[in-house]
């Protein structure tokens, strides 16, 4: 069993950043992909950022450049560095990992940006 402890959200204005931090831990060993995807009221999940254990990073369109996703694989943790955010950043970020095929979820934290 796999769980996400997730920390970082909360409200800024446009144009400042936040650091979204994902704690991965249980069964987790071996090869697998972690990131973030979010949800703002009325829309669908959606991919933010992803990355392979081996450091390869996948950024939706519309946070290229913007957002940062790292990983520290000794501290099972991914962090997601977001600058310049913009009030259509606001959502609910959900961390994610996908191991064997099997995507675990975090219980999100919310993130707010005010025009």
């Amino acid at each position: 069993q796999v769980q996400l402890v997730e920390s970082g959200g909360g409200s800024v204005q446009a144009g400042g950043s936040l650091r979204l931090s994902c704690a991965a831990s249980g069964s987790i060993f071996g090869i697998n992909i972690m990131g973030w995807h979010r949800q703002a009221p009325g829309k669908q999940r959606e991919l933010v950022a992803v990355i392979t254990n081996s450091g390869r990073t996948t950024y939706a369109d519309s946070v290229k450049g913007r957002f940062t996703l790292s990983r520290d694989n000794a501290k099972n943790t991914v962090y997601l560095q977001m600058n310049s955010l913009k009030p259509e950043d606001t959502a609910v970020y959900y961390c994610n990992l996908i191991r064997l095929g099997v995507p675990n979820w975090g219980q999100g934290t919310q993130v707010t940006v005010s025009p």
